[in-house]
């Protein structure tokens, strides 16, 4: 009976994670991946966490710690856990055997597709040809902007790092020095927003664009319109970018703070946070000086992250519109939470909710556990522990963002381990483990006496 839970078809993901995980570690490790002192396990474990999680928080720099293997092993790691490991595994076994099981069909369907029938075989195959085409897009644009600084290498590296929302890099400084660069701006956050979608949604508007273009689409029934489901993952997505941009402008050039930058960098500079934010980790203003109020903006923007199915972690940009569709239907008396032409159902608000608390309690118990942990250790933080510091640094690795204030390469040996949890629940999604942990649990045949209880 606990066999048959182990390998059932929601938790082969965490076991293919860990092993890809644990093999990226090794490798990491070994002389031929390190630029001069090989790295220790925990910080290689870090790196191949925060690298098949798409995180992109780094003990070390990326670019001058580790050889050209190295990068490779960073890179491949990136791009396993963008596209997932059993994604990949399912589809190099479909295209050599033709053959996949109801097993396989099923995971592929639930860390995928917010409807788990469809057609397994033609979906993974646009997938694929969707994904390569953005990133060799990506890397073109970047190599024709800056070659010198994007090399075909690093082109590669930071086009499949950015769709596949990692956040790393190979620059000491990230992407600050492309501040003012509207080019570099524009085809990163064109990555990242394309990565952080879901492959279905993009699928799906890739084909309905088509269609209006194509002369008779609507005479031969071709689709014309997006999906109930598409059109709130696009229109929250847009609201979220633009509304999180508006407010870090606010918080960061209102007053007189980076008076060198002209007012279109500054447009430019909010509106790439913002974008990074949605679980990216790329960042062209230093983290460490910024305002407070933008902290706390990104903490939120953080803590919401992408859309199903996507390369991004959070609790989901559906997540959050379930929620606020629930919590207006309750201010306003109504029994149904509106999104739309549609009420969402009740089990769909119920797992919103779970899941929302879930998150929650995983991010406040984590900090809690930072604050012992690096309040009087880590060298960047001050005695007792900075809050918001350490409370920006829990979410981004549980939204798999990877931005930091810079405390991350002063963490202590159990912080980091704090950390690779993080990332690690937040890549898989925090609903994957709670349908784990239900699969576990015996059914209750019993029901408790209910009674009133006052509270507010």
């Amino acid at each position: 009976m606990w066999h048959k839970k182990l390998f059932a078809p929601l938790v082969l993901p965490i076991h293919f994670f860990a092993a890809a995980i644990l093999l990226g570690a090794g490798l990491l490790c070994q002389p031929i991946s390190a630029s001069h002192e090989p790295v220790s396990f925990l910080d290689a474990l870090f790196t191949a966490t925060s690298a098949a999680c798409v995180t992109g928080l780094a003990v070390t720099d990326t670019g001058t710690t580790f050889t050209r293997f190295g990068h490779t092993v960073i890179l491949a790691l990136i791009q396993l856990g963008g596209l997932g490991i059993m994604t990949f595994s399912t589809l190099i076994f479909y295209l050599w055997r033709r053959r996949v099981s109801l097993a396989d069909h099923i995971a592929v369907g639930q860390s995928l597709l917010h409807d788990a029938s469809f057609h397994l075989g033609r979906f993974l195959t646009r997938m694929a040809v969707v994904t390569v085409f953005i990133e060799a897009l990506g890397a073109l644009g970047l190599y024709l902007f800056d070659p010198v600084g994007f090399a075909p290498f690093s082109a590669v590296f930071h086009s499949v790092s950015a769709f596949c929302n990692a956040g790393f890099g190979l620059f000491p400084d990230n992407l600050m020095r492309y501040t003012g660069h509207p080019g570099i701006n524009l085809i990163i956050m064109w990555l990242i927003v394309s990565g952080g979608l879901g492959f279905a949604v993009l699928i799906e508007g890739y084909r309905v664009a088509r269609n209006r273009l194509l002369p008779g689409g609507r005479a031969e029934g071709r689709q014309q319109r997006l999906s109930w489901y598409a059109r709130t993952v696009f229109a929250v997505s847009a609201f979220l970018v633009f509304a999180g941009a508006a407010m870090i402008f606010c918080g960061e050039f209102l007053g007189s703070r980076y008076p060198e930058l002209p007012a279109l960098d500054r447009i430019v500079a909010a509106l790439f946070q913002s974008v990074s934010c949605r679980t990216a980790g790329f960042n062209t203003l230093d983290i460490g000086r910024m305002a407070d109020a933008s902290l706390v903006i990104m903490i939120l923007l953080m803590f919401i992250g992408g859309s199903p199915g996507s390369c991004a972690g959070g609790i989901k940009t559906t997540t959050f519109r379930v929620l606020a569709a629930f919590g207006r239907a309750k201010m306003f008396g109504r029994k149904q939470a509106v999104v739309g032409r549609f009420a969402v159902d009740d089990d769909t608000v119920d797992r919103a909710v779970t899941l929302t608390i879930f998150a929650a309690g995983l991010v406040l118990g984590s900090v809690l556990l930072m604050c012992f942990t690096e309040g009087a250790v880590a060298p960047h933080v001050e005695a007792g522990g900075r809050f918001l510091e350490i409370l920006f640094e829990v979410v981004s690795a549980f939204g798999t963002v990877g931005l930091s204030t810079g405390i991350t390469p002063g963490l202590s040996p159990a912080g980091k381990l704090v950390i690779i949890m993080l990332m690690f629940v937040g890549r898989l999604g925090p609903i994957l483990f709670l349908s784990v942990l239900q699969g576990f649990q015996e059914p209750l045949r019993y029901r408790w006496p209910e009674q009133n209880m006052m509270i507010g």
